[in-house]
Order: structure tokens, then sequence, then C-alpha cells
């Protein structure tokens, strides 16, 4: 991508064809100049946050329910689980 920019001489035009944003054109150029290239092939991945997660035995309530009851709108399976001391939220 940096090097079809450079033959281009066109960020945008780049971009579009790499199908990137230039904003991240532009993160990997400064990347690729303060670190070279082998900087862009050892990024690494951010860890996903497990914060939101819910606990498993709430999760698989849901489900089971869902597969039992696959036509019951979001607000009725929480009542529906509330009633079986499982506490979710409508949304």
């Amino acid at each position: 991508m940096l090097n079809l920019a450079e033959e281009l001489g066109n960020v945008s035009k780049a971009c579009k064809v790499m199908g990137v944003s230039r904003d991240t054109f532009y993160r990997y150029q400064q990347s690729v100049e303060e670190s070279g290239i082998d900087a862009l092939i050892n990024q690494n991945r951010k860890v996903p946050n497990r914060k939101n997660r819910v606990d498993p035995d709430i999760e698989e309530a849901v489900k089971a329910y869902a597969v039992e009851q696959p036509a019951h709108g979001q607000v009725r399976v929480s009542n529906e689980l509330r009633k079986h001391s499982v506490f979710v939220s409508a949304r």
C-alpha cells in the first residue's frame, strides 16, 4: 500500500484501491518511518476485553431459553428468565 501510494503519487487513490482508510495508511507510514517495515509484520493484536462477559451459567440459561422459545422477544425472555432467578437485562 505504501509503495502503491508512492507510485500513484496520491494517497487517497492508493487507499481506495487497497480498501483501507487514510488514517490507517498514515499509521502504517508512521510505523514504518519509526521502526522499519518489520514493525508492520510483527504487530501484536490486542487481547480481547473479557470484562463484559456474563457468567457462564446465565449465558447457558439464555441459550437454552432461546432454543426453546425462538419467537420470544428480548423483553419477554428477560421477564421469563427472571421468574427462574436468572437476571438478564432486556437490552
